[in-house]
């Protein structure tokens, strides 16, 4: 190992001569420092959203790396998979749900597999150019209550998948709204309505899928639904059931299950789906999650650390139990989320002044000068520069962020903030009033996701401190832009960033790949932030050498390596 650690550190220094010479390892020459600067389109100022114009006069990308693997082998045996869920990115996108359900789908279908997303006909969907050929393939009868309603079910393509959204008729305001969640209704009933309308509209389109695959809560009844009603018509038909984050189970009293045309009853025992929290309250309730864990054949989460957490360490709450059940526990596990490497490509990304990569490295720094221009901070290359970019919730660690932030401001760094949530107030206040006046601060209470995209590229560092992240994608996104993760260790962060110092050559590690912290208090992240604002200044050789490493394991975090664990599972599930 001792060996191994030495020669991937002299490989290491030797790309960062080879880059600097502007060279691939195979000689091929690269665009110069000037080359890449003379297209750039430079703000003026501090121009308004700058980032949403382009930021150069003509396109410019980087060839991909030598030897670069081309698509997956056809599969040998093709299988019909249908994902049911509430969110699919870009359409109707809140958080990771949305794009693992797009990536998965997209990256199976890439296989030769036949894939397939169930999502509910959102009102704001209606003309979305981002919905393409929206066609209307009939209206069914769906159970509900004590009697049938109407549903209306339209083919489309998103993303190059093929969507089947479902629209209620005559159902008053459900799925109505402009965003996802939060309407004017009843979500529970908006869901099971949902699952139910999906089960009947497999069955009248006659899709007859090998795997129904299911996410979240919002989809629980489809296993339970289907092993109750559906299952002797469908006699290969496996189900899979992915938790994207424990933090909702879907509670549900047993009359209002009834919205899926089936009785609660069935299913109001501790074995089944009963919320065993209830038991001896009036009323006693269900739980969807649960009973989709029960009837699924198998259960997935986002990260193998967050699947340790749910059964070890009470992330799953009142579930651990559940999940601790001999035959519950063998047919659960946790498969690390992946990124559409396509969309975020440092090296063919059209939203960035210049493009780079671990061959090419240069259009980086030209990344940092353009934002820090932009935004009107201090056009520094010496700065170490940390973003963040995250919703503003409780669970992203906010106070940590704010210290964070003080400990930059202090030592001389910048701060760079991109997000929007409920939790903002202390961020807020800190950003209009203690640094209102400090160019090296800038704090954005709003989301773009070309703005995400320069901010990624542009970032030395990159903070993720959640309180718990089943997965994360930020910090995976960081690394294939070549921002150094400080993350805290918790769920998927902790199986995805390894810190530097875990094995040591020389201060910077070859072997990690940022900077971790175990506390949930600001001393815990500020020594974490110091620790790698020490090694930008101090180590810059070693520095450059942590970034061209990240930048050339960018396409690890690809959904090729999760697409054959999920693939797997259903070739099990159906053995």
């Amino acid at each position: 190992m001792a060996l191994v650690k030495q020669l991937r550190a002299e490989n290491s220094a030797l790309r960062v001569q080879l880059a600097r010479a502007g060279l691939l390892p195979s000689g091929k020459s690269l665009p110069s420092l000037a080359e890449l600067e003379a297209g750039i389109v430079w703000p003026q100022g501090r121009e308004d959203r700058f980032w949403e114009r382009p930021p150069r006069k003509a396109p410019l990308s980087l060839p991909g790396p030598p030897g670069k693997e081309g698509p997956p082998a056809t599969a040998a045996e093709p299988l019909t998979i249908i994902h049911i869920a509430a969110e699919m990115a870009p359409i109707a996108k809140v958080g990771g749900l949305a794009d693992v359900v797009t990536g998965l789908s997209k990256a199976t279908a890439a296989r030769g597999h036949s894939v397939e997303v169930v999502l509910p006909y959102y009102a704001f969907l209606e003309g979305s150019p981002d919905v393409r050929d929206a066609r209307s393939v009939g209206v069914f009868n769906v159970p509900k209550g004590n009697g049938l309603a109407r549903c209306e079910a339209f083919t489309a393509t998103v993303e190059g998948c093929r969507v089947l959204l479902l629209r209620p008729v005559d159902q008053g305001s459900l799925f109505q709204g402009q965003s996802v969640y939060g309407g004017a209704y009843n979500e529970t009933e908006a869901y099971l309505h949902f699952s139910r309308s999906a089960l009947e509209a497999v069955r009248v389109l006659d899709r007859r899928p090998d795997v129904l695959h299911c996410h979240e809560w919002q989809t629980g009844a489809v296993p339970m639904l289907f092993w109750e009603a559906y299952s002797a018509n469908l006699p290969r038909t496996r189900l899979v059931l992915t938790i994207h984050n424990f933090d909702s189970v879907g509670e549900c009293r047993q009359d209002e299950f009834l919205h899926t045309g089936m009785a609660g009853g069935a299913f109001a025992s501790v074995d089944r789906a009963l919320d065993e929290r209830t038991v001896g309250h009036n009323p006693e309730r269900l739980c969807l999650l649960k009973g989709g864990i029960v009837y699924a054949n198998a259960v997935t989460t986002v990260s193998p650390n967050y699947a340790r957490e749910a059964v070890r360490d009470g992330a799953a709450g009142f579930l651990k139990s559940t999940l601790a059940q001999p035959h519950i526990a063998a047919k659960f596990t946790g498969i690390i989320n992946g990124i559409d490497t396509e969309s975020w490509d440092p090296a063919q990304d059209a939203t960035l002044p210049a493009p780079f990569s671990g061959a090419s490295p240069r259009g980086k720094a030209l990344c940092k000068r353009f934002l820090q221009a932009g935004l009107g901070m201090s056009v520094a290359p010496d700065k170490p520069l940390v973003a963040v970019v995250s919703r503003l919730v409780p669970q992203k660690g906010i106070h940590l962020m704010e210290a964070a932030l003080h400990h930059i401001a202090q030592h001389g760094g910048q701060f760079v903030l991109l997000g929007s949530g409920h939790a903002d107030g202390a961020l807020r206040r800190a950003a209009e009033e203690q640094y209102r006046d400090n160019a090296d601060v800038q704090c954005l209470f709003m989301y773009s996701e070309p703005l995400s995209h320069l901010i990624y590229a542009a970032a030395d560092m990159f903070l993720v401190p959640s309180l718990f992240e089943p997965c994360g994608l930020t910090q995976l996104i960081a690394l294939r832009y070549g921002a150094i993760p400080i993350v805290r260790a918790t769920g998927g962060l902790a199986d995805t960033v390894k810190d530097v110092a875990s094995g040591d050559v020389g201060p910077v590690s070859v072997g990690g790949n940022g900077y971790v912290f175990q506390g949930m208090d600001g001393g815990a992240v500020q020594a974490a932030v110091g620790r790698a604002m020490a090694d930008y200044r101090e180590r810059p050789g070693e520095w450059q050498g942590l970034v061209l490493r990240v930048l050339d394991d960018g396409d690890a975090w690809s959904w090729d390596g999760p697409t054959e664990e999920y693939l797997d599972i259903y070739s099990k599930v159906l053995a």
